[in-house]
């Protein structure tokens, strides 16, 4: 066993069907009285019924978390905590409003609650991305970290198949880069396969069957094991690639990740034998980059960047932009292998086996 250090993130996760009922005893938990439900304009109706169910323990619900996390949006629910004295925050959603919670988290370090309705995993985690002025820049602190995640299956059950299938990638995202991350140690490293594997047993299931209950848990569990894998430890190419390309170009999250994982992971291959020995066992097929792209055609996502609204006048720019600040990666980001794999992702190509 070779040498590490593991630092293990403080929080408090509640995994089960039913379990939005106690979101109001976990705000007591908190000692606080006054939280304020945040939600995008999709779910304003769910996170309404939340905050009803709350009482006295709610002053309100702001629905107008955004993609990326704008800095706009985040003064604007800061204005609306302030009017009401909000003591906490309750994030109903995605990573939008998970973001959003997040943001606020940071400038005014008040508890926050998350109930996590997608798969996106970043609950688990003490990054935060923003955007602003067509730029999105991320930070580690843990201010941002939520103190509560309540997972109820229940409230996965009537996401569509497809965001299930493409939030279940991006969980997956997270949990390949934990495999060959600078700070990787061996309780990620096992906690990122089992995440991998939970959710490549589940997302065919639910593709096939959306109302299947034991598929739809798996995958929760899934995400947040992936998610929590990144939370410990850092990122490499693929979220520098996919972060570029959503606060730049503002393309959709999740798709994102799902189209540019399997270039990203074959550009790393060389650099990362065994991560990619690990990434294949947990897919079970023979190689991973190769692994990753039919899993992605399997569940019916799109694999072709120009199919998910990036300008091909963009990739210049956006092979620019990955190669300025790049995050720590086992294989040196050069412009001419980052834009050619822009490129294949931008045609929806397989994935180039490296030498």
């Amino acid at each position: 066993m070779r040498d590490f250090v593991y630092t293990a993130l403080p929080a408090r996760v509640i995994f089960g069907s039913g379990t939005l009922g106690q979101v109001a005893d976990e705000i007591r938990r908190l000692r606080c009285q006054r939280a304020l439900v945040l939600s995008t304009p999709q779910q304003r109706t769910a996170a309404e019924t939340l905050a009803a169910s709350l009482g006295s323990l709610c002053v309100g619900v702001f629905a107008d978390a955004a993609m990326h996390t704008p800095v706009e949006v985040t003064e604007r629910a800061l204005a609306a905590l302030r009017e009401r004295a909000a003591d906490c925050t309750v994030a109903l959603g995605g990573g939008s409003t998970t973001g959003l919670g997040k943001a606020i988290a940071l400038r005014t370090d008040l508890p926050q609650i998350v109930v996590p309705t997608t798969y996106a995993g970043s609950e688990a985690t003490p990054i935060l991305g923003e955007t602003e002025a067509g730029r999105k820049t991320t930070q580690r602190s843990m201010k941002v970290l939520p103190e509560t995640i309540v997972y109820d299956v229940d409230l996965t059950m009537t996401l569509p198949a497809a965001l299930s299938a493409a939030s279940g990638v991006n969980a997956i995202a997270h949990a390949v880069e934990a495999l060959y991350a600078q700070d990787g140690n061996p309780v990620t490293s096992e906690l990122a396969e089992q995440g991998i594997s939970a959710l490549a047993r589940a997302l065919p299931r639910i593709v096939k069957d959306p109302g299947d209950r034991d598929a739809r848990s798996d995958a929760l569990f899934g995400a947040w094991a992936c998610g929590t894998c990144l939370g410990a430890v850092g990122m490499a190419l693929h979220h520098k690639l996919c972060h570029t390309l959503g606060g730049s170009f503002d393309l959709p999250h999740a798709e994102t990740h799902t189209i540019v994982l399997p270039h990203a992971v074959a550009y790393n291959a060389p650099a990362a034998p065994e991560a990619m020995r690990r990434i294949a066992r947990a897919l079970g097929v023979a190689d991973a980059a190769q692994g990753l792209f039919d899993f992605a055609r399997s569940l019916g996502l799109a694999t072709a960047l120009a199919d998910i609204g990036m300008p091909k006048n963009g990739l210049d720019r956006a092979a620019d932009l990955a190669v300025a600040n790049p995050y720590w990666n086992p294989r040196p980001i050069e412009r001419a292998g980052v834009r050619a794999l822009l490129v294949d992702a931008f045609h929806g190509r397989r994935p180039q086996l490296q030498p």
